[in-house]
């Protein structure tokens, strides 16, 4: 029987609601079964070692993962959430070890020295997101921010959605394992993987021809293109007109609900408020943090 290669993974969830794994459980295809359980790729096979939410072991057995020796070699180090640094632990732990609390901001440090890559998965890892809106009184950091304050140069992928779909977060996995790192041409340059985010939510939206023939609705529920109602469509990346959600069943546009730009860097301080049209300005503004 062929060697199966392991390829073990830590996942850290720091300031954030944990939708981006809730997401994740309901992948289809493949499942997330299949996904920890099965080689996803022939030979190759995800080892998850820690996972908060999912996890069946606790306490200090499972965090002695965490602790130092039980690291494993060459993990890929995966971050749900901000980074709040306004003080190490107050506003986010990931446990206690030796009496002491583990720090969200040390220890995604700590680990992301030691990784093969960072898979940011969720708007809020990959950009700040929600917790790092204005006033941000936590001080929540993206991972790249945090990264560049300390100097750790480890490669870091982003994976953003508020929250991501699994298929982006899977393929992600997936592409890694096959092919290796990102290469250059694989990211766009807000470090996204372009197979997910290398079109604007507008070119595929089934609601062009509307927007094209200045059809736009005035309410929500209305027929036409949802752009004065706030849809940041034009300026956000994604292949959600094409991929939809809830095992293709729908999508935010589908359901009468503009987009609202959720994978963005500039997501929600600059795109907000969410059901206004964005104004030049703002508009500006996003094309400076976006291709």
């Amino acid at each position: 029987m062929p060697e199966v290669k392991e390829y073990p993974a830590i996942w850290l969830q720091g300031g954030a609601c944990s939708g981006c794994v809730v997401s994740l459980l309901n992948a289809t295809s493949p499942t997330v079964r299949q996904l920890l359980l099965d080689q996803v790729v022939p030979g190759r096979h995800v080892s998850l070692v820690f996972q908060p939410t999912i996890m069946a072991a606790s306490g200090e057995r499972a965090l002695k993962v965490l602790a130092g020796k039980e690291v494993p070699e060459g993990f890929l180090l995966i971050v749900e959430g901000s980074i709040p640094t306004a003080d190490p632990v107050a506003y986010c732990s990931v446990g206690e070890a030796g009496g002491h609390e583990m720090g969200m901001l040390d220890k995604t440090c700590e680990l992301a020295k030691k990784a093969l890559a960072v898979v940011c998965v969720g708007t809020c890892s990959s950009f700040g997101g929600i917790p790092a809106g204005a006033p941000n009184p936590t001080k929540a950091k993206s991972v790249d921010a945090v990264f560049a304050e300390r100097g750790i140069k480890t490669p870091v992928v982003h994976v953003p959605g508020c929250p991501p779909h699994p298929d982006w977060f899977i393929g992600t996995v997936v592409s890694i394992l096959l092919g290796g790192l990102p290469k250059p041409g694989d990211l766009d340059d807000a470090g996204r993987p372009v197979e997910f985010y290398g079109k604007t939510i507008h070119e595929s939206c089934p609601r062009r021809p509307d927007f094209d023939a200045g059809k736009f609705a005035k309410r929500i529920g209305q027929d036409g293109c949802l752009y004065l109602m706030g849809c940041k469509g034009p300026v956000t990346y994604a292949d959600c007109p094409t991929r939809m959600w809830n095992s293709a069943v729908n999508w935010c546009v589908g359901a009468n609900g503009p987009c609202t730009g959720c994978v963005e860097p500039s997501y929600p301080d600059v795109l907000g408020p969410m059901y206004e049209k964005i104004n030049e300005q703002r508009l500006a503004r996003l094309v400076c943090t976006t291709k």
